[in-house]
């Protein structure tokens, strides 16, 4: 939109008429405030800031920028503080992306900018909120925070529902936002055990047991690196798994087990690379 501006600008500097402008491209503080901000709520921060260049009241309106931290932060405790009277949504907006990139780079001082600047409370609670809910976060950076800080891994988990949910997706789900390490060691171990306590929690209906869960979810992982490694010639058959996986686990019918084979084969790894 800014793009078009300026060539409309060029236009009406190289031939002196200025209702070109009004003809090709409506000026949006002539039009009613809502239409404005209807037009300029579909820009993103950048080319907002842009905007606010020709269309200054509109382009800083507190609306627009209060639409923009929550489609981007969408749990922050600043949010259920109250407000200043010279409370900025804009200047909220530039310093959460700057703990944004700054946690991207170090995680470590992502959270320290966020807690001293206060925008997030000193709890693990609030802080996996944050984590939880936020759209711009480094996803590796991220798994190596919470495999330091298993206070508030353990809350974020408390977050996740897999009410009615098919366990390969549930543990999709999972490990879309926890990242798992490319290899079996304490960490992967720690987090299918969190993941099983929970999936049991959401699931009662189910009657399996936590270590049930958790012997499958290991069953579920190495059957998706056998069926997607190229490395793998002969592939596990579905048959091999049930009477694998059943030996293994109590509780789990053939049947089930066969969905179980069925969904890793049609959807792919329960565990796939970020």
């Amino acid at each position: 939109m800014l793009r078009r501006v300026q060539e409309l600008e060029v236009e009406i500097g190289r031939c002196g008429r200025h209702h070109i402008v009004a003809r090709q491209f409506p000026d949006l503080s002539q039009l009613p405030p809502e239409i404005g901000l209807l037009v300029l709520s579909h820009l993103n921060a950048t080319d907002l800031c842009l905007a606010a260049c020709v269309w200054q009241d509109l382009g800083n309106d507190e609306i627009l920028w209060h639409s923009l931290c929550h489609s981007q932060w969408r749990n922050v405790s600043i949010y259920n503080r109250p407000l200043s009277p010279d409370f900025s949504y804009k200047k909220l907006y530039l310093q959460l992306d700057e703990a944004t990139l700054t946690f991207n780079a170090d995680p470590k001082l992502g959270l320290e900018y966020l807690l001293k600047s206060h925008l997030v409370d000193d709890n693990p609670k609030e802080i996996a909120k944050f984590l939880h809910t936020c759209r711009k976060l480094d996803l590796q950076k991220k798994r190596e925070f919470l495999a330091e800080r298993q206070d508030i891994l353990d809350e974020i988990v408390k977050l996740q529902n897999f009410e009615n949910q098919f366990l390969p997706n549930a543990l999709r789900k999972f490990f879309k936002e926890t990242i798992p390490p490319n290899e079996r060691n304490d960490f992967l171990s720690n987090l299918v055990k969190k993941f099983s306590e929970r999936f049991c929690t959401c699931n009662p209906q189910l009657n399996l047991s936590q270590d049930t869960v958790y012997i499958v979810c290991f069953s579920l992982i190495m059957l998706s690196v056998d069926l997607t490694s190229p490395h793998v010639k002969n592939k596990m058959s579905k048959r091999e798994f049930i009477r694998n996986t059943r030996r293994a686990a109590n509780g789990i019918t053939d049947e089930f087990t066969g969905h179980l084979y069925d969904n890793v084969y049609l959807v792919g790894h329960v565990a796939p690379k970020a």
